[in-house]
């Protein structure tokens, strides 16, 4: 045998090595200290979902940006609405006549 083969290649089939490896995401470990009800809402919670306490804090952390997102979007609406209203535009119509000038 040449140097390219390791003596347990001789009892592992070849196509063994083409199995792609299953890898777990990347995750950072950290530690948070939670009120005693909001611990135990967390943990009911993970219990009623069948999922981990994990997955029910990432659950709400998403939604918390997602919701952070969404008011920052009605800002936006709100200050470009004023600022239509201010042109008089009030309707899609008027809005289409407003772009074509």
């Amino acid at each position: 045998m040449t140097g390219a083969y390791r003596w347990y290649d001789l009892f592992i089939p070849t196509h063994f090595w083409r199995i792609p490896r299953l890898t777990m995401g990347s995750a950072v470990k950290k530690t948070t200290s939670l009120p005693v009800k909001l611990a135990r809402k967390a943990a009911a919670l993970a219990k009623a979902g069948n999922k981990t306490q994990s997955a029910v804090i990432q659950n709400a952390l998403r939604q918390a940006r997602i919701e952070r997102r969404l008011q920052a979007l009605r800002g936006m609406q709100g200050y470009w609405g004023r600022k239509a209203t201010d042109q008089g535009i009030l309707t899609e119509q008027d809005l289409e006549r407003h772009l074509r000038r």
